[in-house]
């Protein structure tokens, strides 16, 4: 309950942060405190040849946000989330990067492994039996615990993991790094229903900024503060709260532009008619018994 009512307020802050992307956001930037400006990115493009990936697109991410980055494959989502960490610079417009950024990148690549290192190795990157977390050191089959492994395959050689496995000791040597932005190319790729659990759990206890790339619908409902969406063509658009939230305001938004649009007869069109359906057995008893159960 407190992890939700958390999120809900995030979202808020978030919601009247998007709402303020204009002309006070450059004043709001400079007027902000060291640290709580993450990124800001003001009419950014890119284009690669005549393919328009980003068009003038503009946010503003402060430290606590979590943001989710929607799209179809070959929308252009990696891109768009390299030039908001500095790794891609636009061809027009500009991003701010804020101060004392310790970002730690998991993409969908992985990283390369050395398939001969144990698990216990891979973790301590080979010094050792100590993972130092949070400026803490902790004993390597400890920190695996909180992975979901046992304490058996601190010895396990890596080229004998499931994909699954692998996917949580990326989430887990990530993790161990100290950062303040977290950044998420497609992480549950791979994962099991434990580990994503897992890793939604983590999210909502870290202190720092995510960015998350994903298509896991509930992963965002459950994670985000708001997204940011491609509506093809290069426009990108950032809504408040999940991908739920999303198609709520995206709907309402089409509904809006049809009532504002001119219309085409003046004479009114009869409603389609309905079709009665006879209820089920299952229906009836369910209208029988819900009530009950709701109150």
């Amino acid at each position: 309950v407190r992890r939700v009512a958390n999120l809900q307020a995030l979202r808020a802050e978030r919601r009247s942060a998007i709402a303020a992307v204009g002309n006070v956001r450059l004043a709001a930037a400079e007027g902000s405190t060291s640290g709580k400006l993450v990124i800001e990115a003001t009419a950014v493009s890119k284009s690669f040849g005549d393919r328009i990936i980003v068009q003038d697109f503009s946010t503003r991410i402060a430290r606590g946000d979590r943001v989710g980055i929607i799209g179809p494959n070959g929308a252009g989502k990696t891109t768009l989330l390299a030039m908001l960490t500095g790794g891609l610079a636009p061809d027009t417009g500009q991003v701010k990067l804020g101060t004392n950024l310790e970002m730690v990148t998991l993409d969908q690549r992985r990283e390369a492994l050395r398939p001969d290192w144990t698990l216990a190795e891979a973790l301590a990157g080979g010094r050792g039996d100590q993972v130092v977390v949070n400026g803490v050191a902790r004993h390597v089959v400890s920190y695996m615990k909180d992975f979901l492994f046992v304490a058996e395959q601190a010895r396990t050689p890596l080229r004998v993991l499931s994909g699954g496995e692998r996917g949580r000791l990326m989430l887990a040597r990530a993790l161990a790094r100290p950062s303040n932005l977290l950044v998420l190319d497609e992480p549950t790729n791979d994962l099991d229903l434990e580990t994503l659990d897992l890793l939604q759990e983590m999210l909502a206890d870290y202190a720092g900024t995510v960015l998350v790339v994903s298509h896991d619908r509930d992963f965002l409902d459950r994670v985000a503060t708001s997204v940011i969406v491609s509506e093809g063509d290069g426009a990108w658009v950032e809504y408040a709260g999940g991908y739920t939230d999303m198609l709520a305001q995206r709907g309402a938004a089409r509904e809006n532009e049809k009532s504002r649009s001119p219309a085409k007869s003046m004479a009114p069109t009869a409603p389609p008619p309905s079709r009665q359906r006879k209820l089920t057995y299952a229906q009836t008893q369910a209208l029988t018994t819900l009530p009950k159960q709701i109150a």
